[in-house]
């Protein structure tokens, strides 16, 4: 009887545990990474040393560049606003065939809350995964679910939560909660 009791009541925590009912995260797209807010670019334009510089994506997805004002880059690949940026130099007689690479600097921040030794916001990796991200914040407390967390992506506009594994890849901008453990 008492077996049977245990066995129910391991059954009903496990069932029970926090963000066992969260859909699973959707993976992330391969691809090119897509620039927004927040992440700073350095612009190369060859030739042109004061066209030549490291900018931030604001908070409206645009960058500030000499001559040329706000251009919108939320959203497109390093490369895709490197040709942009040169179409742009050439559609206002300013070069007459610019040259322009771009590359990202520093990209969004990641945030780690809930059951880590010390929740907060760190810099994004390329490659990073949910148990990575973890061992940055300190790794996992005593009372942590480790075998799996919730991730708030925002993908096109849109936040959308999600259960992910250890081995889920983070994303720039993600914010994950480590569970605690229910006794």
């Amino acid at each position: 009887m008492r077996s049977s009791l245990i066995l129910c009541l391991c059954l009903f925590s496990a069932a029970c545990a926090p963000g066992r009912d969260l859909p699973d995260l959707p993976p992330a797209t391969p691809g090119a990474y897509r620039l927004g807010p927040g992440d700073a670019v350095r612009l190369i334009t060859f030739g042109e040393d004061t066209l030549t510089g490291e900018f931030q994506v604001s908070d409206s997805g645009t960058i500030a560049l000499p001559l040329l004002g706000s251009v919108p880059a939320a959203g497109l690949s390093p490369d895709a606003l490197a040709a942009k940026v040169a179409d742009s130099l050439q559609r206002a007689n300013l070069l007459r065939s610019p040259s322009v690479s771009a590359e990202i600097i520093k990209y969004r921040p990641i945030f780690v809350l809930g059951e880590v030794s010390k929740p907060g916001q760190y810099p994004y990796q390329p490659g990073m995964t949910v148990v990575t991200a973890v061992a940055v914040a300190g790794g996992f407390t005593y009372r942590a679910v480790n075998d799996y967390a919730s991730v708030v992506r925002t993908l096109d506009g849109v936040a959308i939560e999600g259960k992910a594994t250890r081995q889920s890849f983070v994303q720039p901008g993600d914010v994950i909660t480590v569970f605690e453990r229910r006794f």
